[in-house]
């Protein structure tokens, strides 16, 4: 009988955690963005193993984590992947996606799970890996144009004081996530700052001090292609706004 101990188990926890880097079955992106103005959306995935075939497995969560079979759905639930192949799942809308909010994005979860071949060795510990990735329901009357890619909607965040901390105002329908957080451009992340997805027309507080950040912080946010561009702000008073000129270029 093989014995698992405490470390084993943390160990494999550590691994069903970890990301599709380390996976089989991988995804071509680091997001999915569904537009509201088509049926459905196709995400490219490969199995990075040459030498086994691997079921991948998909299913859509909402935002509190709850598997949903409805607005969205994932077609197939279940494939097949010969070796070193690539194949296509698809994100199809039901027609209950036309009652979602159209005047913002709605957020959910993409999930695709590998799942190895029966190993015929004994004693042998197999593991399912699981990437989750955000997915954002886009409605077709907020779509942005080729001048909104040119010049960012994220760059209509500001930040107002709220004690001793910044809060972070996102007057836009779209999320914004926020991975890091500076007090100068080239410096490192401060400390305190946890990453968070501000949602549409909504606020939240970021974690690190306004003394930390200081009077011209900068803060990195993911784009549509999971690229990283930076944010410079420059206060006056109690409101800070985005310096166009100073902020990195879209990526």
């Amino acid at each position: 009988m093989m014995l698992i101990t405490r470390f084993t188990l943390l160990v494999l926890a550590l691994l069903v955690l970890s990301d599709s880097a380390y996976a089989a079955v991988g995804l071509d992106r680091t997001r999915v963005i569904f537009d509201g103005g088509k049926e459905a959306t196709s995400v490219n995935i490969t199995n990075n193993n040459t030498q086994l075939p691997y079921l991948a497995q998909g299913w859509i969560e909402d935002e509190s984590g709850k598997k949903i079979t409805s607005p969205l759905i994932v077609l197939p639930p279940v494939q097949r992947l010969e070796p070193g192949k690539q194949s296509q799942v698809k994100v199809q809308a039901l027609p209950a996606a036309k009652s979602l909010p159209q005047d913002r994005e709605t957020v959910y979860y993409f999930n695709l799970r590998e799942i190895p071949p029966r190993s015929e060795k004994a004693n042998t510990l197999q593991i399912a890996l699981q990437t989750r990735i955000k997915l954002f329901y886009r409605p077709q009357a907020i779509t942005p144009s080729q001048q909104d890619f040119s010049n960012p909607w994220q760059q209509k965040l500001t930040l107002t004081r709220e004690g001793e901390h910044y809060k972070v105002n996102n007057p836009t329908p779209y999320y914004v996530t926020l991975v890091d957080a500076r007090s100068t451009k080239e410096g490192k992340t401060v400390a305190g700052f946890e990453p968070l997805m501000v949602p549409p027309k909504g606020a939240l507080t970021l974690g690190p001090t306004i003394q930390a950040l200081g009077k011209a912080p900068y803060l990195a946010y993911v784009n549509d292609y999971g690229g990283r561009p930076v944010l410079a702000f420059t206060c006056s008073g109690d409101t800070c706004t985005v310096d166009v000129q100073a902020s990195t270029p879209t990526q």
